[in-house]
């Protein structure tokens, strides 16, 4: 996983072509390793709460708002950034 995040890669991405495809084959690769690697117990008792996690209730009121206030944040930023070159 700490491959994914590092600045440092195999195959600097601005190399065409072969800049993701190692990523794309590196991460999957390291996920089956970690799979493997956890202890069995620890994976189905994180299994297990994920499927409690999944039938908790959802509004789709907060994921509204919560994405409209992003969008707001995001919008007014662009814009003092903008004014601020001009």
């Amino acid at each position: 996983m700490g491959y994914a995040l590092s600045p440092i890669d195999l195959i600097p991405d601005f190399v065409p072509i072969l800049g993701h495809l190692d990523d794309l084959e590196l991460i999957p690769l390291g996920v089956a390793l970690l799979l493997r690697l956890i202890h069995e117990e620890i994976l189905r008792e994180a299994r297990e709460k994920s499927e409690r996690l999944d039938s908790l209730p959802q509004s789709r009121l907060a994921a509204t708002v919560i994405l409209a206030l992003w969008l707001v944040l995001t919008g007014y930023l662009t814009w003092v950034e903008l004014r601020h070159l001009l």
